[in-house]
């Protein structure tokens, strides 16, 4: 039995998640309900330090105050109903609340991938050119690249229109804690192949061509740090570390992820990737 994508009645989606193991359910409780209440706790401060402090008023944090608030939403849009399905013996998340949170993930995570190119551009207008900075990245230009950062992961974030328009088995189980664009395309009781190369082709166009854009940025900031003398190369190059550890753990896990047939994709194995991103 089938049920096609297009039928009023919803059968909602299981999902298996963590093993139902009542030994470790409180233990995993805690674990994810701390590091849930760390990330709130901390964005918050890191975002109301930055608006409350003039002298942080400067695009480097005003970036960093979009990607805290970022970071936020998305584990919120995760954590919440994770933390509800541990003791509970039916994890069923209706099909249009599970494509609204996989629309939502992948909204909010491509506007992560392009706020860290923005960032990495930052970075290397202050470096490669400081008297040019306050021109460069004006109040005006950073709103603006906001925005075009906003409508850019809006307009990447059309992926999930593919888990509308397919046709989904009887048995919509997914391997996962929550609605996953590559467990939900196992679900299809069709031929997936151009649905799997559009995903791939997306995938290419959020990880790769801002991946580009990074490593090229952080190729012109090295050369330029290494004219200055060795004295303050350290101290240059310091500022960019956080932003270099984020992107590798984002753009490292994203890649790991999405590149590769949705078919050896191993919920048990990488479930757990979201979390880095």
């Amino acid at each position: 039995m089938i049920v096609p994508a297009n039928q009023t009645t919803d059968m909602g989606v299981i999902l298996l998640g963590f093993p139902q193991d009542p030994t470790t359910n409180v233990t995993t409780f805690l674990l994810f309900f701390l590091a849930y209440l760390a990330t709130c706790i901390g964005n918050c401060l890191i975002i109301c330090i930055i608006l409350l402090t003039p002298s942080l008023r400067i695009p480097m944090y005003y970036f960093i105050c979009n990607l805290s608030f970022l970071d936020l939403c998305y584990s919120s849009s995760v954590v919440p109903k994770l933390l509800a399905d541990v003791f509970s013996t039916q994890r069923t998340i209706s099909h249009k609340a599970c494509i609204a949170q996989l629309y939502i993930t992948m909204l909010l995570g491509g506007a992560e991938g392009l706020l860290l190119a923005m960032m990495a551009y930052d970075r290397y207008v202050a470096i490669c050119y400081p008297l040019y900075y306050g021109r460069l990245m004006s109040s005006k230009m950073c709103y603006l690249m906001s925005v075009c950062v906003w409508i850019g992961s809006f307009l990447l974030s059309v992926v999930p229109s593919l888990a509308m328009r397919v046709t989904y088995c009887f048995n919509k189980e997914i391997n996962h804690f929550m609605c996953e664009i590559l467990e939900m395309i196992k679900l299809v009781c069709e031929d997936i192949y151009v649905k799997e190369v559009t995903l791939h082709a997306i995938s290419s166009i959020c990880l790769i061509i801002p991946c580009a854009f990074i490593i090229g940025s952080y190729v012109c900031i090295i050369a330029t740090v290494l004219k200055i003398p060795s004295l303050g190369r350290w101290k240059t190059f310091s500022t960019c570390t956080s932003h270099i550890i984020v992107v590798f753990f984002c753009y490292g896990t994203a890649m790991i992820m999405y590149f590769g047939p949705a078919s050896n994709y191993s919920a048990n194995s990488l479930s757990l990737l979201p979390f880095f991103m």
